[in-house]
C-alpha cells in the first residue's frame, strides 16, 4: 500500500479500504482457484494492482465513460481501475467461467457497485465502450479482430477512443502494422525495476458499425 500511495496520493479513505483489501481477497481466492502466479501473489501491489493502475497514468477515465477489460483473468487491470475510477462503467469478460467467479467474489467483497462481469467470449458482446483494456492476452493484431466493433463513435477523451494495452518487450514488430500506435514506456512513470521492459499501448480504433 505505500507503493501504491506513493503513485496514487490523493486516494479517498474507502479506495485506500478498498486496495488493502484486495490482498486478503486474492490470497484467500487463490487458495480456491489459481487466478494470481504463487510467486505474484506477494507482490501483488507491484505485479497487478500497480501494473495495472498504469493505463491511469497514461489517460484518466471520466466520469459516465465505458471501459472494456477482455481477457480479465482474475480481475486485471479491470478491478484496480474500478476502484480508482468509481464513477466509471467496467465491464469484465473472460471465456474462463471459474476466473469471472472469483472477480464476481472480489468485486461483492469490495461493494464495488461499477463493475458488471461476464463469462463470454469478447467477440459475443454487443456493446460499445470508450476504451478496451486488456493485459497482453493476444497479439495486438489478434485483439484488434476480437474488438474491432466494440469502440463508441463519438471521444470525450484527450486519447481517441480504442484500446489501451499492457504490454511488455520490444513490440517494434507486433505494432509495425500499426502506424496508429503510440507506445507508453511505464518506466517514464514507474521507477521500479519490474516496469523496465513494461508499456501501455494506446491503438485508436475507428467505429465499425
Amino acid at each position: 500500500m505505500k507503493l501504491l500511495l506513493s503513485y496514487f496520493p490523493n486516494l479517498t479513505e474507502t479506495q485506500i479500504a478498498q486496495f488493502e483489501q484486495l490482498q486478503e481477497l486474492y490470497q484467500d481466492w487463490n487458495l480456491k482457484i489459481n487466478v494470481v502466479s504463487r510467486k505474484d501473489i506477494d507482490e501483488l501491489y507491484l505485479r497487478h494492482v500497480l501494473h495495472s493502475l498504469g493505463i491511469a497514468k497514461i489517460q484518466e477515465f471520466l466520469p459516465g465513460s465505458k471501459i472494456l477489460d477482455v481477457g480479465t483473468g482474475g480481475g486485471f487491470p479491470g478491478i484496480p481501475l474500478a476502484i480508482l475510477y468509481p464513477e466509471v462503467r467496467f465491464h469484465l469478460v473472460d471465456s474462463i467461467g471459474k476466473k469471472i467467479k472469483v472477480v464476481e467474489e472480489v468485486v461483492e467483497g469490495l461493494g464495488l457497485k461499477n463493475v458488471k462481469a461476464t463469462n463470454a467470449r469478447v467477440e459475443t458482446v454487443n456493446e460499445q465502450y470508450d476504451f478496451v483494456v486488456s493485459r497482453a492476452v493476444a497479439q495486438m493484431e489478434t485483439f484488434v479482430r476480437w474488438v474491432r466493433n466494440s469502440v463508441e463513435k463519438k471521444s470525450k477523451h484527450e486519447l481517441k477512443n480504442g484500446i489501451l494495452y499492457l504490454k511488455g518487450g520490444n513490440l517494434s514488430e507486433e505494432l509495425a502494422s500499426f502506424p496508429k500506435a503510440t507506445i507508453y514506456p511505464l518506466q517514464d512513470y514507474f521507477k521500479e525495476g519490474f516496469f523496465e521492459t513494461k508499456s501501455v499501448v494506446h491503438l485508436p480504433l475507428k467505429y465499425r458499425r
